[in-house]
């Protein structure tokens, strides 16, 4: 496989080069002010900057995809995505139902396995997340949890912005800068929610028994 080979996949570009994709790439601010927002509300707090420094590097990898437009570039885009969906997976059993950390590392495996399944027919990662976000809020809204709007939220937004990823291609004629940059706009505002209810459950809710396992 040739790592370096060029990747034309969004309407905004139309050429190789460093600044083809000004407006996808300023868009990936976003990330980074969701980073520091994350960062501020965790207070020193150990998942809330494990959360802010995971946001920091999908704001990184988007960036260099967006400026090389190459294939490496595409796969730490995606990876930098999985790390933060992994992370998030194991975290939540354990911060919002206070899973021990024994079973609650399942939750990588389980995401992994949807995300194959969901894959065979065309679905992706971006699928298998935004069926994550839904099954949280479906999960909490049964235990009658406050943090279920946020989730549902979470999914409502992220919902949105897959379908502006989605037609980024269609629009091209009518629109020449696509709509790939609201993607990256509002899925900052979904990290950012998913980890601000996630620190603030974490302040909310005691520490978990030391025999329980280590913390996430």
């Amino acid at each position: 496989m040739n790592w370096t080979a060029y990747v034309d996949g969004y309407c905004e570009r139309t050429a190789p080069g460093l600044w083809a994709e000004p407006l996808n790439d300023l868009a990936n601010l976003a990330f980074l002010v969701a980073a520091g927002m994350v960062w501020w509300r965790a207070d020193g707090q150990r998942v809330g900057r494990v959360l802010a420094a995971l946001i920091g590097l999908v704001f990184a990898a988007s960036t260099v995809f967006h400026l090389v437009a190459t294939r490496w570039g595409a796969v730490a885009d995606s990876a930098a995505i999985l790390v933060f969906a992994l992370f998030y997976a194991v975290a939540f059993p354990r911060i919002f139902f206070r899973v021990p950390a024994k079973w609650a590392w399942l939750g990588a495996p389980a995401f992994l396995a949807l995300t194959a399944m969901i894959s065979r027919f065309g679905g992706g990662l971006y699928l298998p997340a935004l069926a994550g976000l839904a099954g949280f809020a479906v999960a909490l809204g049964v235990n009658r949890d406050r943090y279920c709007l946020h989730f549902a939220m979470a999914a409502a937004l992220f919902a949105l912005s897959l379908a502006f990823r989605s037609i980024d291609g269609v629009v091209c004629g009518d629109f020449p800068v696509g709509t790939h940059f609201l993607w990256h706009l509002l899925n900052a505002v979904v990290l950012y929610l998913v980890a601000k209810a996630m620190i603030a459950r974490t302040t909310e809710a005691p520490s978990p028994r030391r025999d329980e396992g280590a913390s996430v």
